[in-house]
């Protein structure tokens, strides 16, 4: 008898390889018949035209003169002003705001209602306005409230996308049809072949048993030798490492509960961090800011506008952060006034060091110079803060070896820095160089 390979393990390579070729052309195939729906963009409403004035200037016109004080739908430091010609005369808005306060003056019943209700609150006179600017205004604060634009081109859930008209499950059906059928037609063709072998008097060589790899190994001395310090070795290397990282937190991140984003106060606002963190100019610690910090500028600040809003979180996320914000110190937006029911917020602390290391937050800030993002990263990227350096004995070391000690105009050095500049025989001097690594300067 003749003795050929065994073509029935070439036919099921043939099969597995038929069959991960189809697999793959399905899954590129079926995403390119669904291609991703777009919604048409919303097409804005032209703003109605309001007689006596022109919205579109008024816009303008509020936004650099009264949006300061005043918000269309959501009172403020003033009242709410869509609407304000249905329940004012425009003679009267003319007087009130060239000099509200000769107004009230004057004993004026609405004038004076007003002041009171608002606390006797302030309104800058505006002379400067014509009565055509203040119509504009006027026609702008008219009208109505743009309603949310539904889109209604997404498909329903469960409903199936449909490219050219013809269905995605359609598709998919066919070619997986045509799969199963080439691999029952493999399967046949290796039938057939296996027939006629046997008809012809072929003998098929089958595979002869060979040692496992793992009773070879085990013989060979020698590698089990190699393997088992390279093990050992690799052991001690993954247990020392994980031993360094106990006790640091580098990119450590926890959800606050008031989101507050320093992408905004301190980026795009440009908010400096030591307004908010005053303590970290004259204290040890840098403090947790007090909530009335907040609410100096989010009294007058109850939302975010259209633009802050992210892919990630929405204009109603952070308004609804700035409700919290609201609950927890007492603030009523619509009477503008504190209530007096106060809750606590309770801060996840970040950054947080081991009780035997001192670091003192002022000698770093106001003696040294050294800014804010040195240690904690660029904070005006981060929309949620986080720990930017591991704070570990190693990496405070080697800033202190490399910072420069900023001698300018810095009177508290100027002695020991002449001293240890000619010792060393430099101009400058780094913090190591005077006794930044001293082990007590840190550790007592």
């Amino acid at each position: 008898m003749k003795n050929v390979g065994n073509h029935n393990s070439i036919s099921r390579s043939l099969i597995l390889s038929f069959a991960a070729m189809l697999t793959l052309s399905l899954s590129s195939f079926a995403q390119e018949a669904a291609p991703a729906a777009t919604a048409p963009a919303p097409v804005a409403a032209a703003a109605p035209a309001t007689a006596g004035g022109d919205p579109v200037k008024g816009k303008d016109l509020f936004n650099s003169n009264c949006a300061a004080c005043h918000k269309l739908d959501a009172k403020m430091t003033g009242p709410a002003l869509r609407g304000i010609s249905s329940r004012l005369t425009n003679e009267w808005l003319y007087k009130w705001i060239h000099n509200s306060q000769g107004l009230i003056k004057s004993g004026d019943t609405e004038a004076v209602r007003v002041s009171k209700e608002y606390n006797g609150a302030v309104m800058t006179g505006f002379p400067q306005l014509t009565t055509g600017d203040i119509d504009n205004i006027i026609a702008y604060t008219s009208e109505p409230k743009a309603e949310p634009v539904v889109s209604t081109s997404a498909a329903p859930p469960g409903t199936a996308q449909v490219s050219g008209g013809v269905s995605n499950d359609l598709v998919l059906a066919v070619l997986s049809f045509v799969m199963l059928m080439l691999i029952v037609m493999l399967y046949l063709v290796n039938s057939v072949l296996t027939k006629v072998a046997k008809a012809n008097g072929i003998e098929l060589t089958k595979a002869q048993p060979t040692t496992p790899i793992w009773k070879a190994f085990a013989k060979n001395q020698f590698l089990v030798l190699v393997t088992s310090i390279f093990l050992l070795l690799a052991s001690g290397y993954f247990v020392y490492g994980y031993l360094m990282q106990i006790g640091v937190d580098q990119n450590y991140e926890p959800i606050q509960p008031i989101h507050y984003s320093h992408r905004i106060h301190a980026g795009s606002n440009g908010i400096n961090c030591k307004y908010c963190h005053s303590a970290a100019r004259v204290s040890k610690n840098a403090g947790i800011p007090s909530l009335n910090i907040c609410m100096n500028c989010h009294k007058n600040i109850a939302e975010v506008s259209d633009t802050t809003a992210t892919a990630e979180y929405s204009k109603a996320f952070y308004d609804g952060e700035i409700q919290k914000l609201y609950k927890a110190v007492g603030w009523d937006k619509d009477n503008q006034k504190y209530t007096g029911k106060t809750e606590p917020v309770k801060w996840v602390r970040i950054h947080n060091l081991q009780s035997f290391v001192y670091f003192n937050h002022s000698q770093h800030v106001t003696t040294a110079g050294i800014e804010c993002q040195t240690c904690h990263g660029p904070v005006q990227t981060y929309e949620i803060q986080k720990q930017f350096a591991p704070l570990t004995m190693g990496w405070c070391i080697n800033c202190h070896r490399k910072t420069e000690v900023k001698m300018e105009g810095n009177g508290y050095y100027t002695k020991i820095h002449e001293e240890l500049s000619k010792k060393y025989g430099v101009d400058k001097l780094t913090a190591a160089q005077m006794g930044g690594l001293e082990c007590g300067k840190c550790h007592y």
